[in-house]
């Protein structure tokens, strides 16, 4: 998938979240159809049942079925890190592309454990982008490039996608991002990240306030996107719309993946009707993202890692729902008696 060479590259953008398909009606039916005849009584399997539906009306696959499963991390460098909102240095960026690349990271055995391709994409790490409180992230056509790089993602034959991300500063990044969409105080939207400390904390705040200041009220959410956001916050975003327009069910980490779905959301409401919600990040803004954008997370383990962590041990309650929904005999296979 490929944008074209135009003068307002984010038309190509607005473009395609404008045509995103609505989900496969023909494969929930099936799904819905076969559930009522399984060797359980109905409803007994909870959200299991409706993440098996859900795989369903956004694969096009009934029964659904996970056989090419991706975490895919994007990493990036941020230059708002030099100003004291992170615990950890810059040099961590490229430090865990080499960890991840050598299976020594969290994310190597959750993959390894759940049976979970990984993909790492280094946007740049050794380059990062202007900090956020004096300059714009992106111009226009660099974001939307990213984007597109973030579209390509997808290809040989992936069908769940997790999304992960890396990049010391990030959670300032995205922080900002909220507030810019849904308004507020700065306060609302930051925490401690990687575990700044309070001195920290308080330079994150006023990172992110002077990061939206500087924006005078823009609200485009993908001008929001390139000025105060993130090379890996763009790559998940074109990923997510290139995920819904190719059938490929999307699994959303944490904090800084959620701030990439809600650049989508802003776009398009039911942008992000193909996308689950894996966990409830330790990031306490979290919470409150998730119910602007009206979704409930699978589970809250207090996690704050990212790296795809939560989309990966969520990867795998997806894997179990389907197999129990296609492996599970009917009532008249198994010769049981259904419901008097």
């Amino acid at each position: 998938m490929s944008l074209s060479e135009t003068a307002l590259p984010f038309d190509d953008i607005r473009n395609l979240v404008k045509s995103m398909p609505g989900p496969d009606e023909e494969a929930l039916q099936k799904v819905r159809e076969r559930d009522s005849q399984l060797t359980k009584p109905a409803g007994s399997l909870g959200r299991l049942e409706e993440i098996a539906e859900w795989l369903a009306a956004w694969s096009g696959n009934a029964p659904p079925k996970v056989t090419r499963p991706m975490v895919a991390i994007f990493a990036s460098a941020h230059g708002v890190a030099d100003e004291g909102v992170s615990a950890f240095p810059s040099a961590v960026n490229k430090q865990m592309v080499e960890n991840f690349a050598a299976g020594g990271a969290a994310i190597n055995q959750l993959c390894r454990v759940n049976d979970i391709g990984l993909k790492v994409f280094d946007l740049a790490v050794d380059m990062p982008t202007p900090s956020i409180t004096r300059e714009d992230a992106m111009d226009e056509a660099n974001c939307a490039a990213t984007m597109a790089y973030g579209m390509e993602a997808l290809a040989g034959g992936i069908d769940l996608v997790c999304l992960g991300e890396m990049g010391i500063g990030n959670t300032t990044v995205a922080a900002a991002v909220f507030h810019a969409l849904f308004g507020g105080e700065a306060s609302d939207w930051i925490g401690r990240g990687t575990g700044v400390d309070d001195d920290g904390l308080s330079r994150k705040r006023d990172a992110v306030e002077k990061a939206v200041a500087r924006l005078n009220g823009e609200s485009d959410p993908l001008e929001i996107l390139r000025k105060v956001g993130g090379r890996e916050i763009a790559a998940m975003a074109g990923l997510i719309i290139a995920a819904r327009l190719q059938r490929v069910p999307v699994i959303v980490d944490g904090f800084v993946t959620t701030a990439a779905a809600a650049v989508v959301h802003v776009m398009n409401p039911s942008g992000l009707d193909h996308c689950l919600f894996a966990h409830v990040s330790a990031e306490h803004a979290h919470g409150r993202v998730l119910e602007r954008l009206g979704k409930d997370a699978l589970f809250d383990f207090g996690m704050r890692l990212g790296e795809g962590s939560g989309a990966a041990l969520a990867a795998g309650v997806v894997k179990a729902a389907c197999e129990m929904h296609s492996g599970m005999a009917t009532f008249a296979d198994a010769g049981v008696s259904g419901k008097s």
